[in-house]
């Protein structure tokens, strides 16, 4: 049916829209967002997670401003086989406070990163655009001081990637893992 076609056509433009206005939190402070935070949750649908997510798992994000107002951001996860996955981004800071890009070493996707939603003692809401030649692809991340969150903001989490155009079934709340050992 062809009311059927547009409006989903619409949703779909629609979710694109929304999410290169996502705008960074207002009083966004670097300094607050550093430390330790585990990855509560992600959600994009990017083929690589749809493919992985069954078998993904929590991790931990170390956060470092940087004196200039950079963020090094170091992330790692422990695997099934007892080995750590680890990865390494500058993110650069730009005119907008709260919004950040960097280049992935490992796989060259150019990422626009907002921190959308930051209680800094609890949780922290990411919005990126990755782009990579002709492909581009939005990923949400919730990141917690704890390795538990309330129901009330994984159903924040839920409603914001549903907003930016994530399919329901590729917002995950990660399983619980053992820390990797210090490096």
């Amino acid at each position: 049916n062809m009311n059927l076609l547009l409006t989903l056509l619409g949703a779909a433009l629609c979710s694109f829209r929304v999410s290169s206005e996502v705008q960074p939190q207002a009083d966004f402070s670097i300094q607050a967002m550093a430390g330790k935070w585990y990855l509560i949750g992600i959600a994009t649908n990017a083929q690589w997670f749809v493919s992985h997510r069954a078998s993904m798992k929590m991790g931990t994000a170390m956060i470092t401003p940087t004196a200039n107002g950079d963020l090094e951001m170091s992330y790692s996860s422990l695997s099934p086989n007892g080995s750590c996955w680890r990865m390494n981004n500058l993110a650069k800071k730009t005119e907008v406070p709260g919004k950040f890009t960097y280049t992935s070493q490992r796989w060259g996707y150019l990422s626009d990163l907002r921190m959308v939603d930051v209680k800094y003692d609890e949780y922290a809401l990411i919005h990126s655009i990755k782009t990579k030649g002709k492909e581009t692809f939005v990923i949400n991340k919730l990141y917690g001081r704890d390795v538990e969150l309330s129901t009330e903001v994984q159903e924040n989490f839920r409603q914001f990637s549903l907003q930016t155009g994530i399919l329901p079934e590729n917002i995950v709340v990660l399983p619980k893992n053992d820390e990797c050992p210090a490096a």
